[in-house]
């Protein structure tokens, strides 16, 4: 195989974007359409393919109304959403996953044997001002919920910066 139908063959692979957070109906639901959202206003040549799971998930359930309520405010849709469980599949064959805590990263590497090639951070880990980690709203009223999604939505630049760098 040439050179160039290689750099073809590699450019349309597709790359697999997770965000993680406890039970996915809150926190990485919201991070997902927030991604996918921004992805598409990139108009990026990537394949990408944008996924959230929980580290402690049922399968099928909704999200949250709060996160479904501060996603409407902002013109994204979550009522479709259903829970999914973080499997070994997805974990290894995740190009990148973005963690809400630490202690999400610490599980993912307890459970999982995940490939080098997978990589780890924290969904605001590229972000300067230290506050790395996206506490859940889970339960709380809506402006915590809205500071939530605000947090996240402050990462998102970085974190599409780093998919267009190294994915």
């Amino acid at each position: 195989m040439g050179r160039k139908s290689r750099e073809k063959k590699e450019r349309k692979q597709e790359k697999l974007v997770v965000f993680v957070c406890t039970a996915n109906v809150c926190r990485s639901p919201m991070a997902e359409k927030l991604f996918v959202d921004a992805l598409e206003k990139t108009k990026s040549k990537k394949n990408i393919k944008v996924f959230s799971a929980g580290i402690s998930a049922m399968d099928g359930d909704q999200a949250s109304e709060n996160s479904i309520s501060v996603c409407k405010e902002i013109g994204l849709d979550l009522k479709d959403h259903r829970s999914a469980a973080l499997t070994r599949a997805t974990a290894e064959n995740a190009s990148v996953i973005f963690c809400m805590t630490e202690s999400h990263r610490a599980l993912l590497q307890m459970y999982f044997e995940l490939p080098e090639k997978t990589q780890v951070f924290l969904m605001r880990e590229f972000m300067e001002d230290g506050k790395n980690e996206l506490p859940d709203p889970f339960g709380q009223n809506l402006d915590v919920y809205r500071a939530c999604r605000e947090n996240m939505s402050e990462s998102i630049p970085s974190l599409l910066n780093w998919v267009e760098k190294n994915l």
